[in-house]
This record gives C-alpha cells, structure tokens and sequence, in this order.
C-alpha cells in the first residue's frame, strides 16, 4: 500500500551513526520528528561496537552510557616480543543493545523492512512505491567505493562462543598477534562477556578486503583451542570489512555525489588507523544536535554543510594517522607489519589511549616517529613523506 509520510528529518540507514543521531536528537530537541528507515528488521545489523572511554568526553559518554552493554577497566595485547595490559576503561555496544534502547525511546519513529529505491535531500522513495518527505535526509547506508580515496581494509570475522568451563579471562585482549601472520597483519581480538562466554574475531589489516568466513571461523575454533577453551556452542557470528585510509581528496571524494548530507562511513567519519566510528558517529551527534537547537528554520542545505564540514574537520585533523597508515602497507612488508604495532605498544599508555582517541599533540607524533623503525628507513621515508596515490 502505497502512502505518503512527512518528517523534519529522515535518516536512512538504521546503523550505528544514524541511530545515535535518532536518539541524541530525540532527547535534546524533542520538537523535531524524526524518522528512522532501515531495510532490515532490526536496528544495528550483526555488531559490536567497542571503544576506549578516553575516546569520548565526558558529556558523550553519559548520553552513550545506556547503550553499553559490556565494561571493562584494562585491556591486553600480546606479541611475540611484547605482553603488555594497559589501564584504562573499555567498552563494548552490541546491535542488540543498539536496537532495545532505540526501539524503546523512539517508539513510532522506526521503519524497518523498508527497502530505499531512490533518494535526494528531501524526500526518500520506497520499494512499495511509499513516498518519506522532509526538511532534509541524511543517508547513513555505509561506505562507497571511490576512486578519490586511497583505501586498506581492517576485515573480520567474530563468533561469540560458549565454553565448557570458564576461560578465565578478567579483560579483553584487543590484539594477540602471536599467530601465525595471513593476508597482511592478522591478530585475535578476544572479548569475554561472561564467564563462560567470549567474543573471538579472527582480524587482518589487508590489501584487499576478501574474506573466507569458513577459514576464518575455522581459525576462530583453533586459536580457542590453543588457549585450552573448548567451544561448546557458536551464538552468534558477525563479520566486517573497515576502511583504513592512506590518503585521497576529501573535497573531490565530497563532490561526486549530490548534496545529500551523510553519515557515518557514508561521511568518511572514522580513524583512518583503526576504522572505529563511533566516536565520531557520536561528535557528528551532538553537532547536529547543537546546531539544530539554534537554528529552528534550518534546511537541507545546513545538514548537508554540518556533515560535509565535520567530515573535512575530521579529515585534516587525522593527516598524521593516514602516513602511519602508508608506513605500515607501503614500507612493511605484510610478514612484518606486527613489528611495527609490536614496538607501537611499548610506548607511553598516555600516547596510545590519545592515539585511540585520535588526539595525538606533537611530541606523541615525535616519539611515534623517531628512532629506528621495524622497515627500512628509506621506505619508511617514502612511504610517510613522498606518498603519492597513484
């Protein structure tokens, strides 16, 4: 049955950036109606969304708070060379958690299983001929291929397991990269939801972003059994392709599509070195948010510039990350990218807590460079000063 609906403003794409947008905005500027379209029948996808308290300022984190499911005070990451646990809180989200909390704040906002066949800044047109208007729409549907950006991948495959008897674990272990090294820089992430209970994801920081979810599952099954877990029952899998940006032109990369405003992926809005997107998917929140509350008569046009703005603010503020990004695939080769992340992590806990956060000052980015790096330093120095996309 076809209709004809009107919102302030649509966001479409149910995923984590769009999702947040949903519920800061719905909280601080109640005023404004908002609808959420997805295609799915749930909020999220397949998900886990982790992150470093330090990530987010204090205000973020206590409107984020409701959504975190898992918390931790430390975390681990082990090398062939190198066992470190470093302080600090850690947290996870899960689609679950995502899609509970929104599902129960924003009741009669929330199209799922709506299929979008055509959108522009103003309205959104369904596959069952329904018709979304709006003062504006932001597309939220994830990350586009482009010529204009010079992209890696950080790709996965995670199964959350039962085990027959407790693992012993007390905090994640964010990468143990002691196994044998696949398809780049390949680490195991470890998460431990209860007792008896871990999310496993086998990871590679790779030049493609292909996948084998069979072979990887099968490597999950065997790195539990190096560890002495037996896995009893799988509940749950996910999997992901992140991006892991080298370098490009935001401006171009902007100006191949229309002014529709954008979110998330979909707005270049992550850490180019790890592709985490929340905190920025929560920053872009509470911009939108402060921006709208000011400025009732707001159009398409002021969404459109918040998101392109944000996007270009993020993108010259994290040039430094994206020439670590060229000197660990241009100047490694991929059997020796660990040791690049192995003498990463013997720096200073303050340094790597900000390099999460993205908020490294020059003398972190000093100490980040000198001495002498795990690559030949002439490749290093091509690859970090004489990068060219080809």
């Amino acid at each position: 049955m076809m209709e004809r609906l009107r919102a302030d403003l649509i966001l479409v794409g149910g995923g984590l950036a769009n999702t947040l947008i949903a519920l800061r905005l719905s909280a601080a500027v109640p005023e404004i109606k908002i609808l959420l379209v997805e295609q799915g029948d749930t909020l999220g996808g397949n998900h886990t969304w982790s992150f470093h308290g330090s990530d987010l300022s204090k205000s973020q984190f206590t409107w984020i708070e409701p959504l975190i499911q898992y918390n931790w005070s430390g975390y681990e990451v082990h090398f062939p060379n190198r066992t470190r646990k470093l302080n600090g809180s850690y947290h996870s989200i899960t689609s679950e958690s995502l899609h509970e909390v929104a599902s129960r704040r924003l009741t009669g906002n929330i199209r799922l299983n709506s299929e979008v066949v055509d959108i522009t800044s103003t309205h959104v047109t369904l596959a069952n001929g329904s018709r979304l208007e709006g003062r504006a729409v932001i597309d939220g549907r994830g990350p586009r291929e482009s010529n204009n950006l010079d992209v890696r991948y950080q790709k996965f495959v995670g199964r959350v397991v039962k085990l027959a008897a407790p693992h012993n674990l007390n905090c994640p272990i964010i990468m143990d990269a002691t196994h044998e090294q696949e398809d780049g820089y390949r680490f195991f992430y470890t998460l431990p939801l209860d007792p008896l209970t871990l999310l496993i994801e086998d990871t590679r920081y790779s030049d493609t972003p292909d996948i084998s979810k069979e072979g990887y599952s099968d490597a999950i099954t065997a790195y539990a059994g190096s560890k002495g877990w037996r896995i009893t029952e799988t509940l749950r899998k996910e999997h992901g392709v992140l991006p892991i940006t080298l370098g490009g032109d935001i401006e171009a990369w902007w100006d191949e599509t229309t002014t529709i405003p954008r979110s998330g992926l979909n707005a270049a809005l992550f850490h180019p070195a790890t592709g985490y997107s929340l905190p920025d998917a929560a920053r872009l929140a509470d911009e939108l948010t402060s921006k709208l509350s000011q400025t009732p008569d707001w159009t398409a046009d002021d969404i459109y510039n918040i998101t392109r703005n944000t996007s270009r603010k993020l993108w010259r503020n994290t040039a430094f990350y994206r020439a670590l990004n060229r000197m660990l695939f241009l100047a490694a080769e991929p059997e020796q990218r660990r040791h690049v992340l192995e003498r990463f992590y013997g720096l200073n806990p303050g340094l790597i807590a900000r390099f999460y956060a993205g908020r490294n000052n020059g003398l972190d980015k000093l100490r980040i460079l000198i001495g002498k790096p795990p690559v030949k330093i002439s490749r290093a120095y091509d690859a970090v000063f004489r990068y060219k996309k080809s």
